[in-house]
């Protein structure tokens, strides 16, 4: 079985250092040709893809499954404002900034997953501007102008240098732009889920666990996942408004591949607060809130 997620480990700017795979092409058109081959919850509806009821569906699913994204994006608040989504994936969260009133600007390395943003987008009528392309690079295909908001959530942990982005950021950034980031948790119970069921315990090789098995589809080429001080130590440019963390997966795979939802046994009899106050300590998901550091003149 696998985790349905979408999702994982090295900071660069710090020693969780993770992810790895074969020299015969780069990393990033591996990272690319990974997303291509299964964009991130392309599965979360049977209807046919691309239809009004195909998208309806993945939304309904994601955020039942993931209800803390919207709380935690704040779609209505940006209504007005200029967002700039970095990794929009099939477009999920982007076109709930739109439906908010929100100027979209978004970017994907993934071609298949953009063209299935730009469909979504199509299908609901409404407008972003849309830009494949390395994040690293951000830059030299996106024209610099400043944003309001500059959100990603569970993107920037897959590319092979995260904080290359987060300079690129700086670039989109006026004072008082606000970030808002999810990065995987290094300290989670999915990590240590992976670590036994997978490694039967080889914590040793924990990097190499949850590259390959965080996601959907095995495999991910760079899959880096953060402490709080990791997290503080990629974002050092950045002041930390906010961290937090949520989300552990609590359904059985065996189930939710076929679009039920049963909580295994082990979750199954805790009472709701005690699993809300487990998610806030070991949630795979890292919440990050931030803004551009001041600067002295």
């Amino acid at each position: 079985m696998r985790w349905p997620a979408c999702g994982p480990t090295r900071p660069a700017r710090g020693p969780e250092a993770v992810s790895a795979t074969a020299e015969s092409t780069s990393v990033i058109d591996q990272v690319r040709a990974y997303w291509n081959r299964r964009p991130c919850n392309i599965r979360h509806s049977t209807k046919p893809v691309g239809t009004r009821e195909y998208f309806d569906e993945v939304e309904a699913r994601k955020y039942f499954v993931e209800p803390h994204i919207p709380k935690f994006a704040e779609f209505e608040r940006w209504r007005g404002k200029k967002v700039l989504e970095i990794g929009c994936g099939i477009g999920t969260d982007s076109i709930n900034f739109a439906r908010a009133g929100a100027d979209v600007t978004v970017v994907d390395l993934s071609d298949e997953s953009l063209e299935l943003c730009k469909k979504r987008f199509e299908v609901f009528g409404l407008k972003a501007n849309f830009y494949s392309g390395d994040a690293e690079h951000l830059s030299e295909f996106v024209p610099v102008e400043k944003y309001d908001l500059v959100y990603s959530f569970g993107v920037i942990h897959h590319t092979p240098h995260p904080e290359h982005v987060f300079d690129q950021i700086q670039r989109y950034c006026k004072p008082e732009t606000e970030l808002r980031v999810m990065l995987y948790s290094k300290w989670s119970w999915k990590v240590f889920w992976i670590i036994f069921v997978y490694g039967k315990g080889a914590f040793w090789r924990a990097d190499e666990l949850v590259a390959r098995y965080s996601e959907a589809q095995t495999g991910s080429p760079v899959t880096y996942s953060y402490s709080f001080g990791g997290v503080r130590r990629l974002m050092s440019e950045y002041d930390m408004v906010k961290i937090s963390k949520d989300h552990i997966f609590p359904y059985r795979i065996d189930k939710y591949v076929n679009y039920e939802y049963e909580w295994v046994w082990y979750f199954r009899w805790l009472p709701m607060p005690v699993f809300r106050w487990l998610e806030r300590r070991l949630g795979w998901h890292t919440l990050i809130w931030a803004r551009p550091k001041t600067r002295a003149s």
